[in-house]
């Protein structure tokens, strides 16, 4: 069968299902995940030396006839294979261990090239067990005497292996490689062509060459993904229609006025921008970008009070019952003196749900977890969907809430998230969106005094935090990496133990409750609700925490192994306190002596802001791991890095020039059909 980039790579001569089961661990699913597999780095073994000049400890490249090779059993067990190769310069020992096999497929007479140290063995001067490979007039040498790519591996899965089937895909693919990237945009931007860069990211003639390759690749991959964004939202708006929601000035000021707070500048900014998306047939999509504890519910309330007003119901979804029931709370404080009446869904609910919004002056908001997708819940002329931490769910669920029961229309949308993203890496893989952050923080809210504190100092915060929940009437949160002990890890505390240790010898005059991801939904809820209610003094709970909860008269956060989580998630987590009007305060705990990684937690003492720290965490750690590719839809990027913000620029400047030429890219053939089969998954229309 012909290849193409999207073909299983099993079909790949020399690959099958048992290789391709492997390649799978690597990523590698496609011919084209393959062929864009970069070295992450190279070997430059292309100096070849006579044998008479190699050196004990550098690296040699030599080539040479077969004298003689051998299995040798040494007295103390060993078996080593040695090699003797002879050039016109004189002869070369070499030694491999425990590959008995060599012998039967190396010769004498054989023509070899090998690549490796140079070191002793007893008396003798060896090449210690380098890379080698046979000489065959008319092949090319791919493992030895050149520049090597050196891959990621597995278990079954050797660079040199993968190198050979590269090499099959530039050399014997077929029509695989095509440019598609205008001429205009290579030469603005000095890009060569695609052909070259796949040949040199793996087989460079200098290491520079490869640097010059990978920065093309790296180029493709962010301008796909800012092509498909356009692509999305272009579509969006021509494609889909909504029921408009008018804002007059006097509705407005209504609602405002019974706020029993000021909102934020940035809160208004947010509020009317989102008035201007309702007040049109081309359905909003607006993601919503707030730090902790930043204001995001009193903005989506303002909303869905404009939409309850043209008598359309509002949902919001959210991704656990602990934070739709938050929410539920929230937005039922704020709307029900306008008589609209808020409802909760979740899974724990027995009896048949079915809200309606027939009568004009019952205007309905339905806050709910996965249940609203159950067929029995029955939406009616659906206005608004609000999604919070959107990333959590799939694209088909997403669908699914904002198509359901909807005919012709599409609701207006707004997503909301609390993970900080950095603005370049919002801008990038949230482009189809517009976008808008909460930077202030509500007034009269104090930062949260955090420190990084050493395990000799432990005894003396568990004091602190006892004398400040006894004095200041406060509790506390106290929060492990674990559910329950790893004997791999065991120097990780786990919140069932660790609940067992604070309640016996710690706090026995306190009252301490556990919230862990195991436990049963009622569960969950009546420990959270008994530490709202203060019948608790601390909670020790896993991360699960993270987002939704809000106890204003929580105002300590202590948080174990601090090492094992990325800057964001940490900042979340000291969100939870800092709620009300009590200063509040964070205690980072660390197992580590890394002075890097003391460092790295450090700079929460001196950052409050999300974004900021997110910005700094993406730098310092990549965008995979920051927010998990999988959990979180983030694009699995090989070449490049949403880090770089000069190319991140280039690359949305390049599809900016090119759909003022052309919006829908149809005069670029190869580009058109390069998008229709992108790889390039997580775009989605929201």
């Amino acid at each position: 069968m012909e290849l193409t980039l999207n073909s299983s790579v099993q079909y790949v001569p020399r690959v099958g299902p048992q290789y391709a089961k492997k390649l799978e661990r690597l990523g590698i699913l496609t011919v084209k995940d393959l062929l864009y597999y970069c070295p992450f780095r190279y070997n430059d073994f292309s100096h070849v030396i006579p044998t008479n000049r190699i050196k004990v400890g550098e690296q040699a490249s030599i080539k040479g006839t077969v004298v003689s090779i051998k299995n040798i059993f040494t007295k103390n067990g060993k078996k080593l294979q040695e090699c003797v190769i002879q050039d016109s310069a004189g002869s070369a020992t070499i030694i491999w261990f425990n590959q008995i096999y060599l012998p039967k497929i190396i010769h004498s007479g054989d023509l070899l090239s090998v690549s490796g140290m140079v070191g002793f063995f007893g008396n003798k001067i060896v090449i210690e067990s380098p890379d080698y490979e046979e000489i065959v007039p008319g092949l090319p040498q791919l493992h030895t005497g050149r520049i090597v790519p050196v891959y990621s591996e597995t278990a079954g899965v050797t660079s040199k292996w993968i190198r050979s089937r590269i090499y099959f895909l530039l050399t014997q693919g077929g029509n695989l490689i095509k440019e598609y990237l205008p001429q205009q945009i290579r030469e603005k931007y000095q890009l060569e062509s695609l052909e070259i860069a796949l040949h040199d990211v793996h087989f460079p003639k200098v290491i520079a060459d490869g640097s010059t390759a990978r920065y093309r690749l790296a180029f493709d991959e962010l301008f796909l993904m800012q092509c498909q964004s356009h692509e999305q939202k272009r579509i969006w708006k021509e494609t889909k229609h909504a029921f408009p929601v008018s804002s007059p000035i006097k509705l407005q000021d209504v609602f405002m006025r019974s706020l029993p707070f000021t909102l934020t500048n940035d809160q208004q900014t947010v509020v009317r921008n989102i008035y201007e998306d309702l007040d049109t047939t081309i359905p909003m999509n607006r993601l919503l970008e707030g730090d902790v504890g930043s204001g995001k519910t009193v903005v989506a309330a303002a909303a869905m009070y404009m939409v309850s007003e043209a008598n359309l119901q509002s949902v919001l979804l959210a991704p656990t019952q602990i934070l739709a029931e938050q929410h539920y709370v929230t937005l039922k404080r704020l709307l029900e003196p306008f008589d609209i009446t808020v409802t909760l869904v979740t899974g724990g609910q027995k009896t048949k749900t079915k809200i309606k919004t027939d009568a004009p002056a019952m205007a309905n908001v339905l806050v709910g977890t996965h249940a609203l997708f159950e067929t029995k819940v029955e939406f009616q002329k659906v206005g608004l969907v609000v999604i919070d931490e959107q990333q959590r769910f799939g694209v088909f669920q997403r669908n699914l809430i904002r198509t359901k029961g909807q005919g012709i229309n599409t609701p207006h949308l707004l997503t909301m998230t609390a993970t900080p993203i950095p603005r370049t890496l919002a801008l990038t893989l949230y482009g189809n969106l517009d976008l808008s952050i909460l930077k202030e923080m509500p007034i009269g809210r104090l930062p949260i005094k955090t420190w990084v504190i050493g395990q000799e100092k432990r005894d003396n915060a568990y004091q602190w935090i006892a004398k400040e929940i006894k004095d200041h009437d406060s509790q506390a949160f106290i929060i492990c990496p674990f559910v329950e002990e790893s004997e791999s890890i065991s120097s990780v505390k786990a919140a069932t133990k660790e609940f067992d240790v604070l309640q016996t010898s710690v706090y026995p005059n306190f009252k301490l409750g556990l919230l862990h991801g195991k436990m049963k939904a009622k569960e969950k809820t009546a420990v959270l609700d008994a530490f709202r209610n203060k019948k608790l003094d601390i909670l020790v709970a896993t991360p699960v925490v993270e987002v939704g909860i809000d106890i204003p008269n929580a105002t300590i956060m202590m948080i174990e192994g601090a090492e094992r989580f990325g800057l964001a998630q940490l900042h979340q987590l000291r969100g939870r306190v800092g709620r009300g009007s009590k200063q509040s305060y964070c205690l980072l705990f660390s197992s580590t002596q890394e002075t890097a990684t003391i460092e790295r937690i450090k700079i929460l003492e001196t950052v409050h802001n999300g974004p900021e720290l997110a910005e700094y965490d993406l730098k310092l750690r990549g965008q995979g791991d920051i927010f998990g590719s999988r959990q979180h839809g983030i694009p699995t990027l090989v070449a490049s890095s949403l880090a770089d913000e000069h190319l991140v620029a280039q690359t949305k400047q390049a599809v900016s020039d090119l759909t003022e030429v052309d919006p829908t890219f149809g005069s670029f053939s190869l580009l058109r059909e390069m998008l229709n089969n992108s790889t390039i998954q997580n775009v989605s229309n929201d």
